[in-house]
């Protein structure tokens, strides 16, 4: 009774929890939380020092006593009590402006396909004692899909590839449920390591991960581009110690991530090869959407045209797909209940 009087005054929540970022939209205001999943903590005192980008600008510049983490991996929790915390601290910032005291909301949670009903309840505990009253967990790629405004209820078959951080996701679609996956642990973090790999092999040049997604971000492209990008890469020198720059081209780091791009390309295939042939019709007719941060990768949706014979498009602003279609589920209590997961906890707190 008491949740349900605090829930009046609280805003219902949609979080896009990824392992790079997390995203939080809030009912009839929008986006308002857009932040990477990163907590910087003091081990001496237990104290949170900073969530989100304060947190990121730490990574990589700390004394022995302070742990950046990403309480996050592949998409589902690595460490409980961290994310808790990192929920908690996501849920109040939306609420400081109202005179709510003591934050009760409904959560709407993606979740990755391939997760376990412990990896489930992990994440429905999190958001739970995080101040939530009620929490849904949906599957990504359909908050994906309903994000790209796709008809998700409809009998016709529909892919979505989210690449995102630390997951690809490649699911087919049709009437509401997910008919055939695959799920890749190889996305937007494996790429940087790909291009920190590279550098070391080529250039005995020891990166930073945060270095290797500028480079990424700024010049990364999957076939060759009309004109060719440059940038500086900098680093520790493995040979003498001291700090060296480089210049680095596009072709440079198209060859540093073929390989992980091939096999997410090889993946989408073999997901069509056992798709029912109706869904596939339906697919080569609509084509495949891209979501997710990766599908802004230039060139990637030409790449995987070609390979796999389908017209490609990225969805519009790919990076918040998932958290707007778990918006739009706020608003929509009848297809939010068809497609919440099974609860994972035994017991409810309303």
């Amino acid at each position: 009774m008491f949740n349900k009087l605090l829930g009046k005054f609280s805003k219902d929540l949609g979080i896009d929890l990824g392992t790079a970022n997390t995203r939080v939209f809030v009912r009839e205001k929008g986006i308002m939380v857009n932040e990477p999943s990163v907590v910087a903590v003091n081990t001496r005192t237990d104290q949170i020092l900073a969530v989100g980008s304060d947190a990121r600008d730490m990574v990589g510049k700390t004394p022995p006593h302070i742990m950046t983490t990403r309480p996050l991996h592949k998409g589902v929790i690595s460490d409980f009590e961290i994310a808790e915390k990192m929920l908690k601290y996501f849920i109040d910032r939306v609420h400081r402006e109202s005179f709510t005291i003591i934050p009760r909301p409904r959560i709407v949670i993606g979740v990755p396909l391939e997760t376990t009903e412990v990896e489930r309840k992990a994440i429905e505990d999190a958001a739970l004692s995080a101040g939530a009253r009620e929490v849904f967990l949906v599957e990504t790629p359909m908050l994906s899909a309903i994000g790209a405004r796709l008809p998700i209820s409809d009998s016709v078959g529909m892919m979505i590839v989210d690449i995102g951080g630390g997951t690809t996701e490649i699911a087919v679609l049709s009437l509401g449920g997910v008919v055939t996956w695959k799920s890749l642990s190889i996305a937007g973090d494996e790429l940087n390591k790909n291009i920190v790999q590279y550098a070391r092999d080529s250039f005995n040049l020891l990166l930073g991960e945060r270095v290797a997604e500028a480079v990424k971000i700024r010049i990364g492209s999957v076939i060759e581009q009309a004109d060719p990008l440059t940038m500086e890469m900098r680093g520790r020198d493995l040979l003498s110690g001291l700090p060296k720059e480089i210049i680095v081209t596009d072709a440079q780091i198209r060859e540093a991530i073929s390989r992980s791009v091939a096999t997410i390309v090889q993946n989408i295939k073999a997901t069509l090869e056992v798709t029912p042939p109706e869904l596939v019709a339906d697919i080569y007719e609509r084509g495949i959407i891209l979501t997710g941060g990766g599908s802004m990768l230039r060139g990637i949706e030409q790449l995987i045209s070609r390979q796999a014979e389908i017209p490609v498009r990225v969805a519009e602003d790919p990076l918040t797909c998932a958290v707007r279609g778990a918006g739009a589920l706020l608003e929509n209590d009848a297809l939010l209940k068809d497609l919440a997961l099974p609860s994972a906890s035994h017991g409810s707190i309303i």
